[in-house]
Formats: C-alpha cells, structure tokens, sequence
C-alpha cells in the first residue's frame, strides 16, 4: 500500500451537511464505486480532476472549497 495522499478534503462533513447523504449515495451521484469514494474521502487516494467536480456539483460548491493540498 502506497501512503497517503497530501490532499485533504471535506467530505465527509459535506455529506452529513446534506441530509447525512451515505457514501454509496454520493458515489452513484459521482459516477464511481462507494470503496472509491471512501478512499477519498479517508485520503488514501486523490480522485482525478474530473471526479473533484463531479463532486464539487453535487453540492453545489467549488473544488478548492472540498479539497485542499497539505504541503510537504
């Protein structure tokens, strides 16, 4: 297993925020699997550009108002 990420995210906050929307709900939404999803959401895995505005649209948000990069 490779180590974390250096981007953080808000998500899981987003998520409860909206009705403590579930992973799996999110995911579908997105396009992508709940374990993908959880893996970004724990910063195991940084999702491509593409999936950061999926993201970002669903709740109705910018990208750099989810995620953020953790400098070395």
């Amino acid at each position: 297993m490779g180590r974390p990420t250096r981007v953080t995210n808000r998500i899981r906050d987003l998520r409860a925020a909206h009705g403590e929307m579930t992973q799996a709900e999110l995911a579908a939404l997105v396009g992508v699997t709940r374990q993908t999803l959880n893996a970004v959401e724990q910063g195991k895995y940084s999702p491509s550009l593409e999936v950061a505005f999926r993201i970002a649209d669903v709740f109705g948000t910018r990208v750099d108002d989810i995620f953020a990069y953790r400098a070395p």
